[in-house]
């Protein structure tokens, strides 16, 4: 799994006062806990872009004050009139001590009723999961080849060894629908199949006596 190095430094204060000392010199303040202590450090803003701005899962190797604390991105505040990332919350690893985590979904395989027409709707990019931190990986690949014209794949159709998912079992996470034109397509071949049969029903009536 992909590791992020982030290079802090502690923080001695931590009042708001401090904070914005740090925001104005081009540091984001974060807090690391899970572990035998809980850390407060800061790290320059550019530091955080590759695991912050980005949908997938990635480990951060933190290092401070000559420790290194290997983490996963638990929460992110960003200023309300800025935008700018303004803190950032991790959780350390501890081995044989389960965690919370949100993986990402990959989809594998090629829909059956896409093939047919229809069109793919994923409708739950993620998954919460509850596992070891050696478990931990990037995606969970789910396959959708069987996945039928308006037929859904729901949560609790996903077999993850060492997973624990969290979410309702019932939501459904991909779909096919038809599409307009299917739809369409359908609607028409209705009526004419109808207007078959009276036909048919004609042809083998008996003929009217003179």
């Amino acid at each position: 799994m992909k590791t992020i190095t982030i290079e802090g430094q502690l923080r001695t204060g931590t009042g708001k006062k401090a904070t914005r000392q740090l925001r104005s010199q081009g540091l984001v303040p974060g807090v690391i806990y899970g572990g035998t202590q809980e850390i407060a450090f800061a790290a320059p803003v550019l530091a955080f872009k590759s695991i912050v701005y980005t949908p997938d899962f990635q480990l951060a190797d933190i290092k401070v004050d000559g420790k290194s604390y290997k983490c996963i991105l638990k929460d992110l505040q960003f200023d309300k009139v800025t935008d700018q990332l303004s803190h950032v919350d991790f959780l350390e690893l501890v081995q044989d001590k389960a965690v919370i985590a949100t993986i990402p979904i990959k989809f594998t395989g090629a829909s059956q009723g896409v093939k047919d027409g229809g069109r793919l709707i994923t409708k739950v990019k993620a998954l919460k999961v509850k596992t070891l931190p050696q478990h931990l990986k990037e995606n969970i690949e789910v396959d959708i080849t069987n996945l039928q014209l308006n037929g859904n794949i729901r949560v609790e159709d996903v077999k993850e060894s060492n997973y624990e998912i969290l979410n309702s079992p019932r939501i459904p996470i991909a779909s096919v629908v038809m599409t307009r034109q299917l739809k369409q397509e359908e609607a028409a071949a209705a009526p004419a199949a109808g207007a078959k049969a009276p036909a048919a029903a004609a042809a083998k009536a008996p003929a009217a006596k003179k």
